[in-house]
């Protein structure tokens, strides 16, 4: 299986033009070599600018992004052409990676997989992903999809571990990506974490981070936009949990959802 880098910078939310090409920009010359945005963030053109400033060769970083049908219409047509739309929003050639966002409203699987699979054949992007799916959803769309599935990306942190959803990855052979991985901050102050953080003399973010990608096929991509959350964020890549102190953290009880659609299945 091809790879993709552990930890990206998420964007979402991230709609000041010049903080999210600014934010863009840094994380590519420091070191990140994977960003995520989507159609329904609203910043596409935003994060294409902070892309196109940075001194950092396309090949050398994984750009993902995500089109749903609730925002393009129904159907293959009009999902495909909402695909190619990515490329001039973001004005990249290619993309490494396309997600159908969002498993609800006009979403079904007969139409809008083999519009991905027709994305990534051709070239639009290299791998199909799907985000916000649940178990069901994902065997669905494996029995649907001609291309081998990349990644599903959903919520998952300290408080929302998704222990299924991550055996299911591990399982069926793709990455489990996770968004909100410090649970909209607060993770920042929680007792375990913390705790933790101080014996390492590293961060409660770094931890919830370095947990994570403890695990195995599971990224992160935490949304940051001042520099200095954008370095902190990137030393977790340097920060080893024992095993104990992954423990702590599975232990951690609360099973809260930071980001809640109603109509949604995940």
């Amino acid at each position: 299986m091809e790879t993709i880098p552990k930890l990206g910078l998420g964007t979402w939310e991230n709609t000041d033009p010049e903080a999210c090409a600014a934010s863009v920009e840094f994380a590519l010359e420091l070191g990140y070599q994977h960003i995520d945005t989507a159609q329904a963030y609203d910043n596409e053109e935003y994060v294409g600018e902070g892309i196109a400033r940075a001194d950092v060769d396309r090949d050398d970083f994984f750009l993902a992004t995500k089109v749903h049908d609730e925002f393009s219409g129904l159907g293959y047509d009009r999902f495909y052409e909402a695909a190619e739309n990515r490329l001039d929003a973001l004005d990249v050639d290619a993309l490494d990676l396309l997600y159908v966002h969002w498993p609800i409203g006009r979403y079904d699987a007969e139409a809008t997989l083999p519009a991905l699979d027709q994305a990534v054949d051709d070239g639009i992007t290299e791998y199909a992903g799907v985000s916000n799916f649940t178990i069901e959803l994902l065997d669905e769309a494996i029995e649907t999809l001609d291309n081998p599935l990349f990644a599903h990306q959903a919520e998952c942190h300290p408080y929302l571990q998704q222990e299924h959803l991550i055996e299911h990855a591990q399982e069926n052979g793709y990455y489990f990506v996770a968004y909100s991985p410090l649970a909209r901050g607060d993770v920042l102050t929680d007792d375990v974490l913390t705790d933790i953080a101080d014996k390492h003399d590293a961060s409660a973010a770094q931890v919830s981070l370095a947990w994570l990608m403890g695990n195995e096929n599971v990224v992160v991509i935490p949304k940051a936009t001042s520099e200095s959350h954008i370095r902190d964020h990137l030393a977790a890549l340097d920060l080893d949990l024992d095993d104990e102190e992954a423990a702590r953290i599975e232990s951690i009880e609360p099973d809260q959802r930071y980001v809640d659609r109603a109509t949604a299945p995940c």
